[in-house]
């Protein structure tokens, strides 16, 4: 059965950052993702989730100013020197936290321009590598160019290609099926084949991103999927609630913890 992660920057909005965990684990998660710590410090993040039981999942690498529509570094030419610092400052939450997994992102930029690949690239390398030693994954995420227009890592195919390629044996792929249904369609059959590679898994509803059950993809279907497939790490419930958090968790009650 999946073991769900609630997404803290989505989830739970009704109370504080900091209360979210506590929101969470009342309501049967036993860990949560976020996108960004960093506006707190890594001990209060620590405290929160030990203080719930919880166990930390995924987090973003800091990704440049987000509130003025940066969305990444990693493939900006220029920005390596940002890259770089993001990368220590992420291992220090991950230190704090125990999270096993940390997602980069790679920002605004053409995938066909060469600058940008190779700037892609080199930050790839070295997040992975520096984060090796630590025991921890590097995961890339494919996302959409209609929720994020512009953004430069926007095939699934390319990602996997760019994993197989660089073969870093903690690097793996980030797979939404939001993002991919979305992208590509044909969720299943790319589950299947890209498995191997994968690192977290998020899930929402298409087109409207709410809660899982809710749109156009049989999301019970490929819960159970993920269970065929052997995948026994976390899913990452990184949807946007239609109304009330609590009130929208219908869907979760097979899998809630007892």
């Amino acid at each position: 059965m999946p073991r769900f992660a609630a997404n803290l920057t989505m989830m739970f909005n009704e109370v504080p950052f900091l209360d979210r965990f506590e929101a969470a684990a009342r309501s049967g998660f036993t860990a949560v993702e976020f996108l960004f710590p960093y506006e707190h410090p890594p001990e209060a993040i620590a405290e929160r989730l030990r203080a719930n039981g919880l166990t930390q999942a995924l987090f973003n690498m800091p990704p440049g100013d987000f509130s003025r529509g940066e969305r990444g570094l990693a493939a900006l030419p220029h920005r390596f020197d940002e890259v770089r610092a993001g990368v220590e400052t992420a291992l220090r939450y991950a230190e704090a936290t125990g999270v096993k997994r940390l997602h980069l992102m790679a920002g605004l930029a053409d995938p066909a321009d060469p600058a940008a690949r190779d700037a892609y690239r080199r930050a790839v390398v070295h997040a992975a590598e520096r984060l090796a030693p630590a025991g921890l994954d590097l995961v890339l995420e494919p996302i959409n160019t209609r929720n994020m227009p512009g953004y430069f890592l926007n095939d699934f195919g390319a990602a996997a290609e760019l994993i197989r390629e660089l073969a870093l044996p903690n690097l793996k792929l980030q797979f939404d099926l939001y993002h991919c249904q979305i992208l590509h369609g044909d969720v299943t059959m790319r589950l299947r084949a890209l498995m191997p590679m994968v690192g977290h898994v998020q899930t929402a509803s298409v087109p409207d991103r709410h809660e899982p059950g809710t749109g156009e993809m049989d999301d019970a279907f490929l819960f159970a999927e993920l269970d065929r497939l052997g995948y026994d790490e976390f899913v990452g419930c990184e949807y946007i609630p239609a109304g009330n958090t609590e009130a929208g968790l219908s869907w979760f009650a097979p899998y809630r913890r007892a």
